[in-house]
């Protein structure tokens, strides 16, 4: 009897709590709620315990609601949404002029899509560079407006430094880069690789040691021979996560444009980098979509009656042509009969 009730009280207590889910849309249009994804949250512990065990750190970019329920589908630990949306989503030659606002914006789509993956953020170029105030007040802002759980920052000068220990007193996870860094290519003289040289691999090591130092829980290494990077990722107690860094990273990273193939365009062509392994030419599926779309409708192929749902009753019909034709509307009414025995379907 009791076992009985309990079970009772749990199917009205179910049934109460759905009832009063008022933001769940309803089975009509878009088809009704989905089961959501109970997969645990990557967090930083996740990441050090991957690290722990030499198990390789999957991060991928994402810019908007869809790219991160890509990746939250295909289980990707770390979803950063990247300065490199400047470049692949608003179509400039580099990262530099993408405002913070445009960030939040990435950044809030990103946070509703992705629900298991770790969440970081890009500081954007002119955000964090003045002060460390102001790279703190940035970060706070990246994470309670843009839903984040961490952010990344560019370069390890002296400044930079300090404004990432000062993010982390803070109590904001901070992922650090070093080697080839986008935001500095007007002193680099442009998309240059790093650690070429003996000065330069040994700046990049260090570099990333003082990251380490000043409270980063990991470092991206970008565009730096594969035995920097393995010097780099053996001397740090941290995960290194590479992008043109070869196999020796604790992690890898890569654009979601670039690996997906996801541009055909001459501009995309001239930012997509050398070391970019392309998985898919989702680009050339885009443009054969749209190019069939484009034929279907100019020749009054779709929508047909499979794709023209929602349907009149006879009698309902009948009562609007009447309504037509009293309006005076006979041309309307007319074009409605024919369109309504059109849409029936074929014997």
């Amino acid at each position: 009897m009791a076992s009985s009730l309990t079970r009772n009280c749990s199917r009205f207590s179910k049934a109460i709590s759905v009832r009063f889910m008022s933001n769940l849309p309803e089975n009509t249009v878009y088809g009704g709620p989905k089961p959501q994804n109970s997969n645990q949250r990557v967090t930083l512990t996740h990441l050090r315990q991957k690290h722990r065990r030499g198990e390789p750190i999957t991060v991928v970019t994402a810019y908007d609601y869809p790219s991160a329920v890509h990746l939250d589908t295909a289980g990707i630990d770390v979803c950063l949404v990247g300065d490199s949306a400047s470049m692949v989503v608003h179509g400039h030659d580099t990262t530099l002029p993408i405002s913070l606002d445009e960030m939040l914006v990435h950044c809030r789509a990103v946070a509703r899509g992705a629900k298991r993956p770790l969440l970081v953020g890009d500081l954007p170029f002119g955000t964090y560079e003045s002060s460390s105030s102001q790279a703190v007040d940035t970060a706070v802002t990246v994470l309670k407006e843009g839903g984040m759980d961490a952010i990344k920052l560019e370069g390890g000068s002296a400044s930079r430094i300090t404004a990432a220990k000062a993010i982390v007193e803070a109590g904001i996870a901070v992922i650090g880069h070093v080697g080839l860094t986008p935001q500095a290519i007007s002193v680099l003289g442009g998309f240059r690789p790093q650690g070429r040289n003996i000065a330069s691999a040994v700046k990049v090591v260090e570099t990333a040691m003082a990251l380490q130092e000043a409270g980063c829980f990991s470092v991206v290494l970008e565009c730096v021979p594969p035995p920097v990077a393995a010097a780099a990722t053996s001397a740090l107690k941290i995960p290194t996560i590479g992008i043109g860094a070869g196999p020796f990273c604790s992690g890898q990273v890569l654009v979601y444009h670039d690996l997906l193939g996801m541009m055909q365009h001459p501009h995309h062509a001239k930012v997509t980098p050398k070391f970019c392994k392309q998985y898919a030419n989702v680009g050339e599926v885009i443009n054969k979509a749209l190019m069939e779309y484009k034929e279907e409708v100019s020749k009054k192929v779709f929508p047909g009656p499979s794709h023209s749902p929602y349907k009149i009753t006879a009698s309902e019909l009948d009562g609007f042509l009447t309504e037509l034709q009293k309006l005076g509307f006979d041309k309307a009414a007319s074009a409605a009969a024919l369109a309504a025995e059109n849409m029936e379907p074929s014997k």
